[in-house]
Order: C-alpha cells, then structure tokens, then sequence
C-alpha cells in the first residue's frame, strides 16, 4: 500500500464528513474504504452491478480549503458512461472507475451507502387539540339553470355560505379548473377542501375524506417530515433523511459562504432541499397509504438558514452583523410555486423566527414544550450544529443562539462520523485499569463481550466492527476520559499517566479507543488532542450561551433541563454534565424530549390557533445576541474548562475526579458586569 504524501490530493466524503489524502490515480471507491466509508459495489469494481454511485461537486468550498471539480478526476470511459446512461443516472459517477487527480468533495447518496444513516428523529405523542387549517365540508349544489348567470363557482359559494357559514372565499385556480367537472360528475354535490376558511383548495364529486397536511423539521444536518391526518391527527407516517446540503457545507457559515462564493450556491442548495422533500413526502405517502397528491398541507420549521435556502431567498446577510433576515413574520406560500409536488393548491406555512440566528425551529420547541406556561424556571437545549437556547418560564422569556459547529455532529473529529450501523455511541472507561469499553450501533453487546480467539463462529461475530465515533460517543469518551484521569480538566491528556492505551506524538498524546481487530479498517481507532479540544470549543459555546442567559435573567440555577433534538435525545445527562455542556441541575429534572421542533411544527400543523400563539411568543422572548454581548466570551473562556472553571456542580459530587489526584488549574475571577 501507497501511503499518501502531505501534497497529494485531499478527498472529502460527505455526508459522512471522512477525509484524508491518497495517492494520485487512487480510485474512490478504493480512497472511501481508505477512510472507512463503504460504499456499495456488489461486483467488486467490475463496472457490472452500478451500486457504487458517487456526485463530484463542482465549486470553492472556502471551509475545507479546496476546489473541487470533476475536472480534478479522471473522465468516464465508455464502459461507465453506457452503464450510467442505462441507469438514467448521467449526473453521477462510479466511483470503481473514478480516479482520483486532483482535491475534491464528492457526495455519496443513500443508495449508494453500505451502511445506512440512523436518523434520531421520532415523532413523540403529545396530546394536541385537532383544530386544523385545511378542513372538508360536504355540500349541496343549485344545478345551473338556463338563464342563471352566476356561474358554477357562485353557486358553489352560496351554498358554502348557506351551508357552513363560510362567505368571502376566494377559490385556487387549479380548483377553478376542476369546478364544473366535478359539479357535473357528484351530480351537483360535492366535498370541498377549504384552507383557513378563505380559499377553496380542492372541490371533488360526491362525498370523499381524505385530507393530509405534512409537518417538517428542516436540520442542518438532518430532515423529518411527519404525516398526519388533518381530520383525526393521527400520526400515519414519519421519514428521515440526511440534509443533502452537508456536501457544500456542514456548519451554517459554510453554506452562507458557498451561496456567497458561488454564483449558482443559492439554485443548488434550495434545489437540492426541494428535492429532498418531495423523496419525503412521497416516502411518507407511501407508507401511510396515500398519494403525495393527496398532501394538502406542509409545515416547516428550520433555523433561518435553512428557512431561507428552503424559499430560495439568500441567506448572505445572515452571515455577518447586523444578521438581518428576509423576514421574521410567519411565511404561506403555495406549494407548487417552490416546486413542491404535494396538491395542486396546497399550501407551505412556515413558522416565524425570532431573530437572525433564532428561527422558526426555536419557536416550534416553544410552542412544543410551552416553558411560558410554567412556573418553574426551564432551560431548553436544541443541541445541533447551532446551539438554539430558550430559558424562562411564564414571567418571561429569553433565547440565544450558540455557535456549536458540526464537532457534536461527528465532524472535526479524527474518527468522526453521524449515527450509523458501526459508529461509536457509547462508552464507558474503567478508573482503575483504564480499558475502555464501547457499543456501537447495529449491535446490542458491548466490545468486552465481543468473542475473541481463533475458533468464533459466524453467529458469535459482531454484526458491526467499530467505523468511527458518533456524536453521542465522543460526549461519553471525553467525560469517561475525564473522571478515569485520562485527561485534566483543562483538556490536556494526563502527562503524569503511563499507561499502553494512551500514546504520545511529540507532546501530543491520544487515547486508543478501538484496537485494529476492532475495527472495519483494522487500524485503530484513536482520540486526539485535538479532537478534545474540538469538543471543548463546541461545550464552551453551548454552556457559555445558556450561561449568558442566566445572568441576563439574574438567577443563578435553573429549575430543569430540557435536551430536544435528535442529539439531545441521544446524550446521557450525567455525562452531558460532567463534560460541562449545561448547566449544573439534580439529574432527575434533566430530561430529553425527542425532536421538540418537528413536534412544534406538528403541532401548527394540526391546530392552526397554534401558530398564532407561535407568533405571539416569538415576538415576547427577548432575544440575547451572543456575537456582541461582552459577557459571552468571558463565559466562553471559562468554559473550556471541564466541567467549567468558576461554576460550581454540586450535583456531580462524587462522579468528579479527587482534587487532589488531579491537578486542577485555578479558575479566574470573572469580571464583574451590569447584568441589565
């Protein structure tokens, strides 16, 4: 084997977010396996089979520091365009006969992914008051006469009117078109779909049900779309997929800076969602025994990134102070004029954001988990690439917004990867002799029960080695990497520690995780210095955020701890404290609640009082701007400290390493600031 030299070509795989260098005519399936992504290719890289599809982007990708192209690969031969053509699959390549020249991000599809992603996001039950926007009403229509002139929509509005009380509505012009066949075919009666009983969306012969509504959790990283009966409310389907706008940046100021840098950034990326929502929602339709045409409703929810991408509005002055949006003001528009391929007169609401960095994902926890109905005082964290943070309770309310980057997410992580079959999400390390012990997803044992020696039958074998290491996971190492001794509190691995499992380079050291028989690369599979500092940086915008807040609102303690998202549900509290993440609080009232902000939008979808009430609560919380408050980065510095260097845990006694076996850095007094 070749290894790779520092000046030779840098490939990066998204979703995935694997990286490294190979060797010039590398090919990339060849370079994916190098990394650990697997791809599919049932034929073995004989140009047979077709299954190991990859996209080379095209553009600057100012984050990663390169350009890339599908000039930096070699051209498809004849064999590989024939096949890709048979396929219908001419945007693609194969990457068994795609060779490496040059540094590139190339996009691997889910078809094409060996292992595929694990997406967290369930939809959790809440009892929630049907009262939607989008309701059916039977009626009884005057035949037209000879000698009547108003014309077969107004007779369809007075009998609405005469029948249901519904007067002053408009009618869509798909529905006009439909009117007098279906007048004539329900021999005069007909079901009428109306939206917030002022335009008629569908009229059908006869007596029909069947009205559906969509509701969508735009992530950064990830999409769920949840499908519900808008008559019944019952929950008929949920789908999930990975934000295909990963390949042209992982964090939010990535995707500002493509769209800024590329003329075509702002088409691709909201195309690529718009397609991305329409595999949904037909996936969704599917499995809940319907047609996509049948949707007649959406509701999204997303921070104000992605709620801009997704109207195709750019998201630039997002980018740098003074953060100004389009527009923060609740958004409906008709489905089809995004290129959405729902009903022909269905309708998009998409919930209002708060402030530049606070969107409507933010408000759908709100209107999810309603800390302003409360007494007590409630942080609620919405863990992800950008950290949205709500405290408060029925007096008042305050939010933030923390800039985590993807390091949560698995990304900037030597060994990083999102949550799929092999990935690393738990761990635990012995105080005393140091060994650790993990579980990765796809298989239910912990490593340490994983069959060694030379006689393991193919049953005895873990179904998943060890690929890398998930956001979940490297939360628990670095705690576990903490209370064992493995690392100081201020991050720095233990120089004092002699010990196999901890190697050093130079004055580096990094903890060996995973040795090479279990992994799927056979190498092992370590934890860095810089990796800890990664996940320092990104707790220290989290707490220091949630921080700001307390002081802001003049309290010192929070009364319980809400973790939403699909990484908050997925984070251990005590671990979660003890890396410093949030706030000291008794263990108990920490609580994960699922994706809080695609139940949020659930929840406008079917009550539509809902989004008024979302309305009304964006503009109340007083939004706290971290970038040019002088008190965050004060906070932000004391937090890299693990938990924190000021901030006392009392609730953590006991689980904390001994102050005097550990060597602790003096904390530093905070200056002290007006907290009006």
């Amino acid at each position: 084997m070749t290894h790779p030299a520092p000046n030779d070509p840098l490939v990066i795989l998204m979703p995935s977010g694997r990286r490294g260098r190979v060797a010039p005519g590398t090919s990339l399936l060849e370079a994916a396996r190098q990394m650990g992504v697997e791809i599919e290719s049932i034929c073995g890289g004989r140009l047979t089979c077709g299954k190991c599809k990859i996209q080379i982007e095209e553009g600057v990708f100012q984050k990663h520091g390169i350009t890339s192209g599908k000039a930096h690969v070699s051209p498809p031969g004849a064999e590989e365009r024939e096949l890709l053509e048979n396929m219908r699959a001419t945007n693609y390549r194969l990457s068994c006969s795609c060779y490496v020249e040059g540094d590139i991000l190339a996009f691997v599809p889910e078809e094409a992914r060996a292992h595929k992603q694990v997406i967290r996001k369930a939809a959790k039950e809440r009892l929630i008051d049907v009262n939607p926007a989008v309701r059916q009403v039977y009626v009884k229509v005057e035949e037209a006469k000879l000698g009547e002139h108003r014309g077969d929509w107004g007779r369809l509005q007075s009998a609405l009117a005469e029948q249901w009380q519904l007067e002053h509505l408009t009618i869509d012009l798909q529905a006009l078109r439909n009117l007098q066949a279906a007048l004539r075919k329900g021999k005069w009666k007909v079901t009428v779909t109306v939206w917030q009983d002022r335009e008629v969306i569908d009229v059908r012969p006869g007596y029909q049900e069947g009205a559906y509504g969509l509701a969508v959790d735009i992530g950064s990283t990830t999409v769920a779309a949840y499908l519900c009966d808008l008559r019944t409310g019952e929950l008929l389907a949920t789908e999930s997929l990975m934000n295909p706008q990963v390949k042209y940046g992982e964090d939010l100021m990535s995707r500002i800076s493509y769209a800024m840098m590329n003329d075509d950034g702002l088409d691709k990326m909201h195309k690529a969602i718009i397609d991305s929502l329409n595999t949904l929602a037909a996936r969704a339709a599917k499995e809940g025994g319907i047609h996509s045409r049948h949707i007649h409703e959406l509701v999204v929810v997303g921070n104000t990134t992605m709620t801009h991408l997704f109207l195709g509005i750019s998201p630039v002055e997002i980018g740098g102070a003074p953060f100004a949006l389009a527009t923060r003001d609740s958004v409906d528009v008709k489905a089809r004029e995004l290129g959405l391929k729902l009903h022909p007169g269905a309708n998009v609401h998409v919930l209002p954001a708060e402030a530049g960095h606070v969107g409507a994902d933010n408000v759908g926890v709100l209107i999810a988990e309603e800390p302003y109905h409360q007494e007590e005082v409630v942080l609620a964290v919405d863990v992800g690439t950008n950290a949205e943070i709500i405290l408060g309770n029925r007096e008042w309310m305050f939010s933030a917004s923390s800039p985590t980057g993807p390091a949560f997410e698995g990304a900037q992580i030597t060994y990083g990867m999102r949550a799929a079959p092999g990935a690393i999400e738990r761990v635990r390390i012995d105080p005393v002799s140091k060994e650790p012990r993990f579980r990765v997803i796809g298989e239910e044992r912990w490593s340490d029960e994983w069959p060694t020696g030379a006689h393991i039958t193919v049953e005895d074998q873990p179904k998943h080695l060890a690929s890398g290491i998930c956001g979940s996971g490297i939360i628990e190492v670095v705690a576990e990497m903490l209370t064992a001794g493995v690392i100081l509190p201020d991050g720095r691995f233990n120089p004092t520690l002699e010990h196999e499992r901890l190697v050093w380079k130079e004055r580096k050291g990094m903890y060996v995780l995973a040795t090479g028989d279990q992994t799927t690369t056979g190498e092992p599979l370590v934890v860095t210095q810089m990796d800890v500092r990664n996940i320092q940086l990104a707790k220290a915008a989290l707490y220091a955020g949630a921080k700001l807040l307390m002081i802001r609102a003049g309290i010192d303690k929070v009364d319980r701890v809400v973790l939403a998202g699909a990484f908050g549900s997925y984070i251990d509290p005590k671990h979660a404290m003890i890396l410093g993440l949030i706030p000291d609080c008794e263990l108990e009232r920490v609580v994960a609640v699922g994706n809080a902000a695609g139940d949020g939008a659930r929840i406008a979808l079917l009550n539509k009082a809902k989004r008024q009430e979302a309305v009304d609560i964006s503009r109340w919380t007083r939004y706290i701007e971290t970038a040019v408050d002088p008190l965050f980065q004060d906070e932000f510095v004391a937090a890299m400290h693990i938990p924190h260097a000021s901030d006392a845990f009392p609730h953590l006694e006991g689980l904390l390493p001994d102050a005097e076996n550990v060597p602790m850095v003096k904390p530093r007094e905070r200056r002290t600031r007006a907290t009006a």
